[in-house]
């Protein structure tokens, strides 16, 4: 469809990629992204989020022990830095918290999470109980870039893709977000774009979906 290449071209693909991450090329990738979309998990900016990972990375801060090993200080100073003043506090205990359960539980490997993992159900809901605030906003972001990359990564479309998606019509109204889900894979099955795969449409989608949102009247924020 020549509409996915028109729209990838224009919105490109996965927001990991944007930030130099390829969730592809294992473990330290899927870990570096998993720090990403919890700070696109808050009702913040994405230009703020992105600014704030690369805060992080230039540190090589990404891990459970880089992470808890900064302390709660230290962390308010990097998410400071970043431009995540409004979230600092609560994201830098979110952070802590994250971390110290994936060490507990996990063995600080966030594989590990996705191996015991008896479906994409529990998948999500394992992420979920990390931490208060790792809700279903952050988890989607999350699993939705490793469509195709973690075999149980499989959670609905998100509102903004499907909205996106509703707009171009490229679905009907009225599916549910894995009825809406199936008919977008099944579209891209049938006319793939050459260099891209599913979870880009995805992405791309979603970036439409918040042009759209911010050229509405103001309304409370939202995540992606």
């Amino acid at each position: 469809m020549e509409i996915f290449a028109d729209l990838l071209a224009r919105l490109k693909g996965r927001f990991a990629a944007q930030l130099g991450i390829e969730v592809k090329a294992g473990s330290k990738a899927r870990q570096q992204w998993f720090l990403a979309a919890i700070l696109y998990g808050a009702r913040i900016s994405g230009e703020l989020a992105a600014r704030t990972y690369r805060v992080f990375a230039a540190r090589g801060i990404y891990t459970p022990e880089d992470i808890l090993a900064q302390g709660w200080d230290n962390l308010v100073a990097l998410l400071d830095e970043g431009g995540y003043a409004r979230y600092d506090f609560k994201t830098a205990t979110k952070l802590l918290k994250v971390m110290e359960s994936l060490q507990e539980s996990y063995r600080g490997d966030l594989e590990e999470v996705h191996r015991v993992a008896a479906n994409p159900g529990d998948l999500e809901s394992r992420l979920m109980a990390l931490a208060p605030g790792i809700g279903p906003a952050t988890v989607n972001i999350f699993l939705r870039e490793l469509r195709g990359v973690w075999a149980k990564a499989a959670p609905p479309l998100s509102r903004l893709a499907q909205a996106a998606a509703e707009h171009l019509q490229l679905i009907p109204s009225g599916l549910t977000p894995f009825e809406a889900l199936r008919r977008l894979e099944e579209e891209w099955r049938r006319q793939p774009v050459k260099g891209y795969d599913f979870a880009d449409l995805e992405a791309a989608l979603v970036r439409l979906g918040l042009e759209r949102r911010r050229r509405r009247p103001p309304v409370a924020p939202s995540r992606a």
